[in-house]
């Protein structure tokens, strides 16, 4: 899964190179120097996924500098579609950056220890995070740093910026971009894969 997302987003116009952060005994992906055309640099994750991000931000080349943006998107997201990315990179790049995402359109509950529905969440203002999230370098690789010293565990970029004082814009993505977790999820993720091509 890991080899068709790289090759989605490698397929993408607006992508210059690409950066994996693998287990440091991954024996499943097979390691190049290029994927779609373009450059690919693997490194070693960590332990949370900001511990990953922030090794594939540090192994970027020195060409990529403080101020220019960056994508982070999970592995686990094959379905993302160009035209998302491109919305991304057009309206977060305007500001400090943004993440694709959804408002929450279920009913949200609250439930106890029992898995008893204990209250009813408003969902208005509520969005599902998806990736790719973009950010400045820069400021990413500090807000990850700040939340790892400060012992916070942050669980997406969004998060880590947030926290350092950047209001990240959502930008509305298509539901198709479904996060692959459960044997039943590839299952989908193939049928969409079939539709989006």
């Amino acid at each position: 899964m890991i080899e068709h997302t790289l090759e989605r987003l490698a397929a993408h116009p607006l992508v210059a190179g690409l950066v994996v952060a693998i287990a440091a005994d991954d024996r499943h992906f097979a390691a190049t120097d290029t994927i779609g055309g373009k450059p690919l640099l693997v490194t070693v994750g960590g332990g949370e996924r900001s511990d990953s991000v922030l090794a594939g931000l540090l192994a970027l080349p020195a060409s990529v500098g403080e101020r220019d943006f960056v994508l982070v998107h999970d592995a686990a997201r094959p379905c993302v579609r160009a035209t998302d990315i491109a919305r991304l990179v057009e309206l977060a790049g305007q500001g400090e950056g943004g993440l694709l995402g959804a408002p929450l359109r279920d009913t949200l509950k609250r439930a106890d220890a029992a898995c008893h529905s204990i209250a009813t969440e408003p969902r208005e203002g509520r969005w599902r995070a998806f990736t790719p999230q973009m950010f400045r370098r820069g400021p990413l690789i500090r807000a990850l740093r700040l939340a790892g010293e400060d012992g916070i565990v942050v669980s997406d970029e969004a998060m880590a910026m947030e926290r350092f004082g950047v209001a990240p814009l959502l930008v509305e993505g298509s539901e198709d971009n479904i996060k692959v977790t459960t044997p039943a999820d590839f299952a989908l993720a193939e049928f969409l894969l079939g539709r989006i091509r």
